[in-house]
């Protein structure tokens, strides 16, 4: 055999064997990570099956196995794994509290790693929070909050928003006023938007309980969770324009605003924005505030611009045209929702007007428009509290006009949960205004029988 064929020969078994090694290295990491896949598993299984039991101390062991060697399995290793940490987090001592904090954080941050399309807005809105009542620096906690507000701002969680929006204003307040303005307004669209979503479905829910079905087990949990969270979203307008209340006069609102009007004359967004600040603030007389409402209806006819117009209409005099531009606002609009937004404007400035009877009838077509707008009844309910002395004869009927005004107040609560503790107020105060059991004796009255309210009311209410 010559040196070339030995030669040959020697490359081909090495060759050989070089390839049968890594053959047998690959099979060797196959196997591996088919034990490791089938250890993931195990562990997983053990974990959930004590989880579901709610026996979170003995499944913790295999689920912080599985979060340190399987991280990307499932999300339930996070969602699950939250829930134990935060009942380790509450049982523990102070000194415990530390480490279960960082575990906690831990566990937000993989997520956010692992799973980073997975309601990310949320995530990072309670980290923030966690972080937040745990004590952690606050320019963590904003910086985090800020992540959540560039994802979805809907996505926020009610605290979050407050506290996000704190720290807007402490970084802005002695720079940029008007950063602080619009971010109230994007954090206020962004709850309209989530109120708005809710309110559709319980709506529908409503309807299929006032047809005379009952409610599935399933529809009823719904409910309740689209009412525990309009409640929480309806304290967020209130909440955020009492942070903005120390800004937001009409002294600082109308300088800032002659300022800017040239640059933003033909921006849509700024005047619709700033047009409806100046209004809800009572900053109406001046000849500015005109000017700027004819600025809007010219740059944006819409149905928005059309009834601020018409306001303007009114108070100049001219109530012909300020209805014909009322009902082109009206008319415009095919979405319901914002169709029952206008009306119910409509409704305030009839009633800024002292035109309660109109205002009436516009309160609740926007109450036909949209069910679940229980503010249209709260303004009934003001108009009659504040026509008690006018409506009743005597102190008896001037009792059972605010029975009247109760009446309103409580559908109010009933229709919508947004606005269930400004609504328990004015029941609150109407209540209290209820006619003795003396008052109702000397009138000669039984209790549960009927009384008619005259005036521009025209209505009955029990006696209570």
């Amino acid at each position: 055999m010559n040196s070339f064929i030995k030669l040959k020969l020697s490359v081909i078994f090495v060759s050989f064997f070089l390839i049968a090694g890594s053959l047998n290295a690959k099979a060797q990491n196959s196997q591996e990570y088919s034990n490791q896949e089938q250890e993931c598993n195990i562990k997983y299984n053990l974990f959930r099956a004590d989880f579901k039991s709610k026996n979170y101390d003995k499944a913790y062991d295999a689920w912080l196995w599985t979060f340190e060697n399987c991280p990307k399995l499932s999300i339930n290793i996070y969602k699950n794994g939250l829930t134990m940490a935060e009942d380790k987090f509450e049982k523990a001592s102070e000194t415990e509290k530390v480490a279960v904090r960082k575990l906690i954080e831990r566990i937000y941050v993989q997520r956010l790693e692992y799973f980073p399309d997975d309601k990310p807005a949320k995530m990072y809105s309670e980290y923030a929070m966690f972080m937040n009542e745990a004590g952690c620096p606050e320019t963590k906690v904003f910086g985090l909050l800020q992540k959540s507000y560039d994802i979805n701002p809907q996505k926020m969680g009610v605290k979050a928003i407050f506290k996000y929006f704190e720290g807007v204003i402490e970084r802005n307040k002695d720079t940029n006023i008007q950063g602080i303005f619009d971010m109230h307004d994007n954090l206020l669209d962004a709850v309209n938007k989530k109120i708005d979503l809710f309110s559709k479905e319980v709506d529908k829910l409503r309807e299929v309980e006032e047809s005379g079905e009952e409610l599935t087990k399933r529809q009823t949990y719904l409910k309740k969770a689209y009412s525990t969270n309009l409640k929480g979203l309806g304290k967020v307008e209130g909440g955020l324009g009492a942070m903005l209340e120390k800004y937001a006069t009409c002294d600082r609102l109308i300088p800032l605003y002659e300022k800017d009007f040239n640059a933003n004359s033909n921006n849509v967004v700024w005047l619709k924005r700033s047009v409806s600040r100046l209004y809800n603030k009572g900053c109406t007389n001046g000849t500015f505030y005109d000017k700027m409402v004819e600025k809007y209806v010219n740059a944006d006819p819409s149905s928005d611009a059309y009834v601020f117009y018409a306001g303007m209409l009114m108070k100049k005099g001219n109530e012909t045209k300020a209805l014909d531009y009322f009902k082109r606002a009206v008319d415009l609009e095919t979405d319901n929702y914002k169709k029952a937004k206008y009306l119910y404007t409509i409704a305030q400035m009839m009633k800024n007007k002292g035109r309660f009877g109109e205002a009436r009838s516009y309160a609740y077509r926007a109450v036909e428009a949209r069910p679940s707008l229980g503010k249209a009844y709260l303004l009934v309910a003001s108009m009659y509290a504040k026509s008690a002395k006018s409506c009743g004869t005597d102190v008896f009927g001037t009792r059972m006009v605010y029975q009247a005004a109760l009446a309103k107040a409580r559908r109010a609560k009933a229709i919508d949960p947004s606005i269930a503790s400004i609504a328990q107020k004015h029941i609150n105060s109407y209540a209290s205004k209820a006619p003795s059991t003396e008052d109702v004796f000397n009138e000669g009255k039984q209790s549960g029988s009927l009384h008619r309210i005259g005036c521009w009311i025209g209505e009955s209410v029990r006696i209570p």
